[in-house]
């Protein structure tokens, strides 16, 4: 399934720490490389599209385990945010 408004951007200027929040299958290129912004708002897309119906059920579940990867991004990030704020705490 290819969807246009789920595009990616390859804008990524920082990347999280390295982290395995929650193990599992590595993300795909595409979503791997998303900062936490594009990933959210991807996420947010991919819910108000299956939040809306009117999908086959091959194309919500498309869009079911792209949202489960795009939330993985996200918690890699948070993840990340919240080493560094440890970190940065010990440190100081």
């Amino acid at each position: 399934m290819t969807d246009p408004t789920i595009g990616t951007d390859a804008a990524n200027t920082t990347e999280p720490a390295n982290t395995t929040a929650q193990p599992g299958p590595a993300l795909p290129p595409d979503i791997d490389a998303l900062s936490y912004e594009e990933a959210r708002e991807q996420l947010v897309a991919v819910v108000s599209k299956l939040e809306a119906g009117g999908t086959s059920l091959e194309d919500s579940l498309a869009l079911w385990e792209r949202g489960e990867a795009l939330a993985r991004r996200c918690e890699e990030w948070l993840e990340g945010a919240r080493r560094r704020l440890a970190a940065a705490r010990k440190d100081s």
